[in-house]
């Protein structure tokens, strides 16, 4: 009796175990997963700096890639793109973006226009989508506003120091004249008084 018995459990088993490979294989081919990674989700930027809006994803299939732009000024497409394809850049990105096959994209010479957020769809071919955000903080430059200052005062330095240059050259000229005319001056009154010593 018990012979059979085990006969069986190991039937059972290889049934088992079978059916589980069969069904992780059916898993495997299954269309549609999409997954999508966003490494980084805050940039801070300086205008005119080049930033790269990196993402990774994996797709079963042909994947569509979609960025686009939301902020205060309204939402922008920037890019939409099949791996592989040609990708359709928006006419205010066209010279601005580069796609990777990634799904990232890089964005350069970014101005204050720019921060915001960025949102990443990837789309299988079944429909599936994945969905990534990231946020740009663009920030002015603050050392050009220094070293506008820096020139401004060292202009202003080199007007002073002219000034002070051609104050001292009227100063020194006013003395000289005085000089003279104190000196003729003194030439007239002895003359005068040689005159009148003689007339008497």
């Amino acid at each position: 009796l018990m012979r059979p018995l085990q006969g069986c459990r190991s039937r059972g088993v290889v049934v088992g175990t079978v059916t589980l490979c069969l069904a992780a294989g059916w898993a495997l081919q299954t269309p549609g997963g999409v997954s999508l990674v966003v490494p980084q989700p805050n940039i801070n930027a300086t205008v005119a700096q080049n930033i790269l809006l990196s993402v990774e994803y994996s797709c079963r299939g042909v994947a569509t890639i979609e960025w686009k732009h939301v902020s205060s000024w309204g939402t922008t497409s920037i890019v939409e793109w099949r791996s592989g394809n040609y990708a359709n850049i928006s006419m205010v990105y066209k010279d601005r973006v580069t796609t990777f096959e990634n799904g990232s994209i890089q964005l350069r010479n970014v101005g204050m226009r720019d921060a915001g957020y960025y949102f990443v769809t990837v789309m299988d071919e079944h429909g599936t989508n994945a969905y990534g955000t990231i946020i740009v903080n663009v920030y002015e430059i603050i050392y050009e506003d220094l070293h506008f200052v820096a020139v401004l005062f060292a202009f202003l330095a080199a007007v002073s120091a002219i000034l002070i240059c051609f104050m001292w050259l009227c100063n020194k000229s006013l003395h000289l004249f005085q000089k003279k005319t104190t000196h003729k001056l003194t030439a007239s009154t002895t003359e005068e008084i040689e005159l009148e010593t003689i007339e008497c």
